[in-house]
């Protein structure tokens, strides 16, 4: 009988509640031994009871451990440990961030890494890796009286402010004033208070003539063109700023942080393009030495460890890449949340959500914390703090606490929202932390994307407010006609809260308009007397109505350009929930604007989604007869599935689920045989010859601590795996329940990630975190031989594939080459033949058509794209399919080349048809039932309703 567990204790909240809930699952499996558990969970008693006592919340990796060993649903318990881990991090229960009221000193508070927020100076001794960079800004500000750090959104110009030029400058002398503004709304009186505080030379006693002298650092300048609305101030605050530092026996130096989109408005400032011209500092990518040591440094400073796996990942994904930083530092902040002890894990990384679903992950864990009004009022919240670019990126904007209400649950959100990093509160305003949650929140694109001309409206009518007040509230400076219409729409439609100063404006502009009613009405009955004139013009008129037609036809065009973008954005947003309403928003579109966006839209949610595993789907490959499919997973478990063309797979088996997570699998091509390789270095044949009743064939002796890459040779005899420590293994399996070793290929240096026969069976190739891929001659099997070492990559190479004619070789990798195309013609000397640009992140898997003219690549940047390369030398993009809302790791075509599996960090298993003219056309064999008109109206008020799919049956 199991021993009756202690007693709760302490008071109710989210820690007691998710501890009950714990000890409910185990009591509904029928209390089974915490003994048993362990056994099933490969965790200890004493780890498994913890879990379970309410002192803390678990690690989630044992909390789903204590759930599986309970036969409880994964799925759901993982949104749930997620629902509590918000709660206590916002009842101050967890490591909490700065928030309202607290000190934002991560370092201070035992934290090795900032997460979202730029570093602070207080965190200067977490900053690691722009060493270099530090010097080259402060020997520029010792050599010119004004300065520009120049640098994309994301690249770490705040930081290398605050937590390197300014502990530089207090080292160097410390009687140096050094005052930090943000330029705001007003930044001429900001400029004025920070100048008047500035010391002239030759007036501090403690240094000495002529020494005292005080730096000002602008951070965010771009303000000066986003939030101060008055162009005269802006050009008086630039003009006062540079001349400051630049007049005769100037006691003050300027460096200013702006983001590389606004280089434009720069140059439209004298003063401002002489600066740029001979004292800029650009803030590019970090290398891979500087990326590692941010990565490792402060967690060596705390005592912890980054498993190699995990640093190789980070660097892979970051290298190269500009604007990443944040995310960056976010995704080290969740892996640590998510540690083995001292070790931060490739596993904890990738439960946080990977890369950009790290923060991603944060921002629905807020949201669905919320309950149905705070959720809408964290809709309003976090779209106002954002300022629309005009011909740049949305950028945030600081905004004053009041303009947000007093309520308890803007309280509650920004309280919540501020201890997941995601809002910065302090000194009565409210910003978000970083623009990086704008590219990276899925859901905030969507708000952004569907309330961006509200946005605008509101926005416009808040400067035409702002202008009418600072000219004494003159009537002439009230809205009048269409912008006046256009802004009672606005309220009318359950639009933003006006401010009072916007309501009183709106009101006088209401009320002027009605006093010039009857001027209006008496101008209109003299011109009724011109009309008789007129009838001389009607020629002139008629072709005045041809110019008119052809204008409006441009901008009718225009707008259902603009219209079908917006539905295709939506469409995506809604294919999760309503697959029939998504394939039937992404038709409008297509058929409104037939452009490659739309299609791709379409094509999108034409792709059936289902979730595969309860984490990660590492790999997918297809049986050769194509009537099954194959999954491995980060779950430890590989399924196999049913195929129906691009229909919803039937799941058939589950292997495994003991021991590792998986790393990869192929099937043998007689496909009775599948390998499965983990991160333990096991390796395992089946056989599933009967699918439901699989069972191991065999299992290789284990060489290495972590197989990544596995490949059958063409006639089924050799499997090769590779992996840890450049490891590259050739095994006979000409009897799958007996394979022997026959030869060990040498010669990366770093973990192979990659490896593929060419279609003959003599040539195998790999590819590595050494950033090489390499080609072995291996007709035979006992003696390989080298014979090309291909360079070309800048970053790790995660996938290798070789076309049908075994010609061309693709490779597939991050950096600024994320995939390339190679002539083989003379293997021993491989030539360039084309560079694949289009995603924008590390390229994970790249797998060729069986016809050979096409190929399919999956980014971490969340999509899969379709490229013909008939024309080797000059590829051309399909398609783009999107969906997963995490990084797509995988991707294998159909033995007959109609559909396209794909695997994400998202556990989700999406096929899409390949022939994209018969997709388009049977769309509506895809839909449910009718958009009925209320959805019609609520997505497409401006179009008559239209439903694309006519004969469907209404809901």
């Amino acid at each position: 009988m199991a021993r009756k567990e202690r007693p709760l204790e302490g008071e109710d909240g989210p820690l007691l509640e998710f501890a009950t809930a714990l000890r409910r699952l185990r009591h509904e499996a029928g209390s089974p031994p915490y003994r048993d558990m362990a056994e099933r969970a490969h965790y200890s008693v004493a780890t498994l009871s913890g879990a379970a006592a309410g002192r803390r919340l678990p690690s989630l990796d044992v909390t789903l451990a204590y759930v599986r060993a309970c036969g409880g649903d994964v799925g759901k318990w993982e949104a749930r440990w997620h629902a509590a881990a918000v709660e206590l991090a916002a009842d101050g229960a967890g490591p909490r961030p700065a928030g309202a009221g607290e000190p934002r000193a991560p370092a201070a508070q035992g934290l090795p890494y900032v997460g979202l927020a730029p570093f602070r100076t207080e965190d200067a001794a977490l900053f690691f890796g722009r060493e270099r960079l530090v010097e080259d800004l402060f020997d520029a500000l010792t050599r010119h009286r004004v300065v520009a750090l120049v640098g994309a959104s994301g690249a770490g110009k705040s930081s290398l402010l605050h937590a390197g030029l300014l502990p530089r400058l207090h080292a160097d002398t410390p009687a140096r004033g050094v005052t930090v503004l943000t330029p705001g709304p007003h930044p001429l009186d900001r400029a004025r208070r920070a100048l008047a505080a500035a010391p002239e030379p030759g007036t501090d006693p403690a240094t000495g003539p002529g020494t005292a002298e005080r730096v000002l650092v602008v951070d965010q300048f771009e303000e000066v063109f986003t939030v101060c609305a008055d162009p005269a101030e802006r050009t008086r605050f630039v003009t006062g700023l540079v001349a400051a530092a630049r007049r005769p026996g100037s006691g003050c130096r300027v460096v200013l942080g702006v983001r590389a989109d606004f280089y434009a408005h720069c140059t439209r400032h004298p003063e401002l393009v002489d600066v740029l011209r001979e004292a800029q500092v650009v803030v590019g990518p970090m290398s891979a030495a500087e990326l590692r040591r941010a990565v490792v440094e402060p967690a060596r400073r705390a005592g912890l460890t980054v498993e190699g796996g995990l640093q190789a990942t980070l660097v892979a994904h970051a290298h190269g890449q500009v604007g990443v930083l944040p995310l960056l530092s976010h995704s080290l902040l969740e892996t640590w949340r998510r540690r083995r002890g001292a070790a931060l894990t490739l596993d904890g990384f990738h439960a946080a959500g990977g890369f950009e679903g790290a923060l991603a992950q944060s921002a629905e864990a807020l949201y669905d914390s919320l309950s149905a009004p705070q959720q809408r009022l964290a809709r309003r919240i976090f779209v106002h703090l954002i300022a629309l670019g005009e011909g740049t990126e949305d950028t945030k904007r600081p905004v004053d606490r009041s303009e947000l209400g007093q309520d308890a649950d803007t309280r509650t959100v920004l309280a919540r929202a501020a201890a997941l990093r995601l809002l910065t509160l302090g000194d009565g305003a409210v910003e978000l932390t970083h623009e990086a949650l704008i590219r990276a929140w899925p859901r905030l694109r969507g708000w952004l994307t569907d309330d961006r001309e509200r946005l605008r409206r509101h926005r416009q009518l808040a400067e035409a407010a702002r202008a009418w007040e600072a000219v004494g509230r003159d009537p002439g400076a009230l809205l009048r006609g269409a912008p006046l219409a256009l802004a009672r729409e606005l309220t009318a439609a359950g639009g933003p809260v006006l401010t009072a100063a916007e309501a009183e404006f709106l009101a006088a502009g209401t009320a002027a308009e009605a006093a010039a009613g009857d001027s209006a009405r008496r101008r209109t009955r003299r011109l009724r007397l011109l009309v008789g004139a007129l009838a001389g013009l009607v020629v002139v008129a008629a072709v005045a109505t041809g110019s008119a037609v052809r204008a409006e036809d441009e901008v009718t065009r225009q707008r259902n350009d603009a219209v079908a973008q917006n539905l295709a954005e939506t469409s995506a947003g809604v294919a999760a929930a309503e697959p029939g309403l998504a394939v039937q928003l992404g038709l409008t579109a297509y058929r409104l604007s037939p452009t490659a966006r739309t299609r791709d839209g379409l094509l999108s949610a034409l792709m059936t989604s289902l979730p595969a595993h309860a984490k990660e789907v590492v790999a997918v490959a297809y049986r050769p007869d194509g009537r099954q499919l194959a999954t491995a997973s980060g779950d430890r478990t590989a399924r196999l599935w049913q195929t129906r063309g691009g229909g919803r797979p039937d799941p058939v088996a589950t292997l495994g689920g003991e021991g590792a997570p998986l790393r990869a699998l192929a099937y043998r091509p007689d496909g009775h045989t599948l390998a499965t390789a983990a991160a333990d270095g096991a390796v395992r044949l089946w056989d599933v010859t009967d699918p439901a009743h699989a069972s191991v064939a065999a299992a290789l002796p284990a060489r290495e601590s972590d197989v990544r890459a596995l490949a059958f040779s063409p006639d089924g005899r050799t499997l090769a795996t590779a992996g840890a420590g450049g490891s590259v293994r050739l095994w006979d399996v000409t009897d799958p329940t007996g394979p022997t070793e026959t030869a060990a290929v040498p010669g990366h240096r770093d973990t192979v990630r990659a490896v593929a026969f060419s279609p003959d069976g003599r040539i195998l190739a790999t590819g590595g975190e050494d950033t090489t891929v390499r080609l072995t001659d291996v007709g035979d099997r006992t003696r390989p031989e080298s014979l090309a070492v291909v360079g070309g990559h800048d970053t790790p190479v995660f996938s290798v594939a070789f076309a049908p004619d075994g010609r061309t070789l693709a490779t597939a990798s991050g950096g600024r080459t994320p995939v390339r195309l190679w002539d083989l013609t003379e293997p021993r000397r491989p030539a360039p033949l084309a560079t694949l640009t289009g995603h924008t992140d590390v390229v994970g898997a790249v797998a060729f058509g069986p016809d050979g003219r096409t190929l399919a690549s999956a980014s971490d940047d969340r999509t899969v794209r379709l490229w013909s390369v008939a024309r080797g030398a000059r590829p051309a993009p399909l398609a783009t399919l999107t969906g997963h809302v995490t990084a797509v790791g995988s991707v294998a075509f159909s033995p007959d080349g109609t559909v396209l599996a794909s695997g994400g960090y998202d556990s989700t298993l999406r096929l899409a048809a390949t022939d994209l003219d018969r997709a388009l056309a049977g769309a509506c064999a895809h839909t449910g039932p009718r958009i009925t008109r209320a959805q019609w109206a609520s997505y497409m008020p401006y179009l008559d309703y239209s439903p694309p799919c006519s004969g469907l049956e209404r809901p």
